[in-house]
């Protein structure tokens, strides 16, 4: 298998199982949970190290913004050799009842984007690993840690994500909206691989506090900020039992 093009990785340079955050800042984040870290390359909006954590050898790969980097992502981990992909990313609630740093794991995810319909049928299910999904969950449970656990939405415009929009998803118990997991879970499940999803609550649409409308110099509200920790561990706590 020739270099990747986007991520500049070959066979050999990665581990079975990579956690995959949006954000290339995450990436250094990750790392500094585990044991051992070490940069391997670094592309565009893609960052990746190798780490251990428990003795578990890992790759984290950042993955940008949206499905489609998500996708180009995907493909090259694992044409030289990613297995198993946790998202480990943050979403906007569609449930009154869900707060600013609750940590979702997504059960499934509308394709409310068009990356994963050039692939395939929108009738498709975009759905997580069962294995991944029930390792996120007994995780999160072994520390003693609280996760809502269901359907998400896809979505690939940020800026147009109207009140209907969010009503309609509201309606129909659609738990979050982010802009990745569909494309990560339709990819995994077509090429025989696995793939979960944890994301941290940064804002809640139902309630107009969208991210970034309580914050000044950050992205992330504090309290999510510092819950995005909680999922991480929970992730890396995960990967020990794939």
């Amino acid at each position: 298998m020739a270099m990747q093009p986007h991520l500049l990785v070959d066979d050999g340079d990665v581990h079975d199982i990579a956690l995959i955050p949006g954000d290339p800042g995450r990436v250094d984040r990750i790392a500094s949970h585990c044991d051992s870290a070490e940069t391997v390359a670094e592309n565009r909006e893609y960052k990746v190290v190798n780490a251990t954590y428990d003795d578990r050898d890992l790759t984290i790969c950042s993955t940008g913004i949206g499905c489609p980097s998500a996708a180009i992502a995907i493909e090259e981990l694992a044409n030289v050799g990613v297995e198993t992909f946790i998202r480990v990313g943050t979403t906007g609630a569609l449930q009154a009842d869900i707060e600013i740093g609750d940590m979702i794991v997504a059960t499934g995810a509308a394709k409310n984007e068009g990356t994963s319909k050039r692939y395939e049928a929108v009738e498709y299910p975009a759905v997580p690993d069962y294995h991944v999904l029930s390792g996120l969950v007994d995780a999160a449970e072994a520390r003693d840690e609280m996760v809502h656990v269901g359907p998400i939405a896809s979505d690939d415009a940020y800026y147009a994500e109207t009140d209907e929009y969010v009503e309609d998803w509201e309606a129909a118990g659609l738990l979050s909206v982010e802009m990745e997991a569909a494309a990560v879970f339709s990819l995994t499940r077509r090429k025989g691989l696995r793939a979960g999803a944890i994301c941290t609550v940064d804002g809640n649409l139902v309630k107009g506090t969208q991210k970034g409308t309580d914050t000044e110099d950050d992205e992330l509200p504090e309290k999510a900020k510092n819950n995005v920790a909680r999922a991480i561990d929970i992730a890396l706590e995960a990967t020990t039992k794939l």
